[in-house]
């Protein structure tokens, strides 16, 4: 079983529609993180830019599944990366009359102690997308694209 607390308190004009949206993510690890609705769903100051929006923590957990996968199946594979970063994005688009997120990208950078030929390196990917609980696990088109390793 997994759990995340979310608290919210009221501090302003809740019928007026001025409130903050900005609330607090509290994970059974122990980990908090600030969270607010995106700037560009509800604008500032009711919304806060620095904190982690539902849109990016959505995008975040996909890549981040992927990534532990990934380096798993790596290493099962006696391989060894030594850095991995990769700029997923995603956007919000309306469909249906839904508003959702229908497509993530990840561009994914790998750096090698012992680099894999590029066959190799694409086939680790594609069992860490099947074998991702969170992409088997939402509707979302997840692309995943190898750029140059990273410097």
């Amino acid at each position: 079983m997994h759990e995340a607390r979310v608290t919210w308190q009221s501090d302003g004009d809740f019928a007026a529609n001025r409130y903050m949206r900005g609330h607090m993510w509290r994970f059974d690890g122990g980990a908090e993180v600030p969270a607010s609705a995106s700037p560009s769903v509800v604008p500032e100051p009711y919304s806060d830019p620095a904190a982690v929006d539902p849109e990016e923590a959505y995008i975040a957990s996909i890549s981040s599944c992927h990534m532990l996968w990934f380096l798993d199946f790596a290493r099962q594979a006696g391989l060894e990366p030594t850095h991995y970063e990769d700029r997923a994005t995603g956007e919000l688009k309306r469909q249906d009359g839904k508003t959702w997120i229908p497509l993530v990208d990840l561009n994914i950078r790998v750096n090698w102690a012992n680099a894999p030929d590029a066959a190799t390196h694409k086939a680790l990917h594609d069992k860490a997308h099947r074998a991702c609980f969170i992409a088997n696990s939402v509707r979302t088109e997840i692309v995943v694209n190898l750029l140059e390793d990273a410097p």
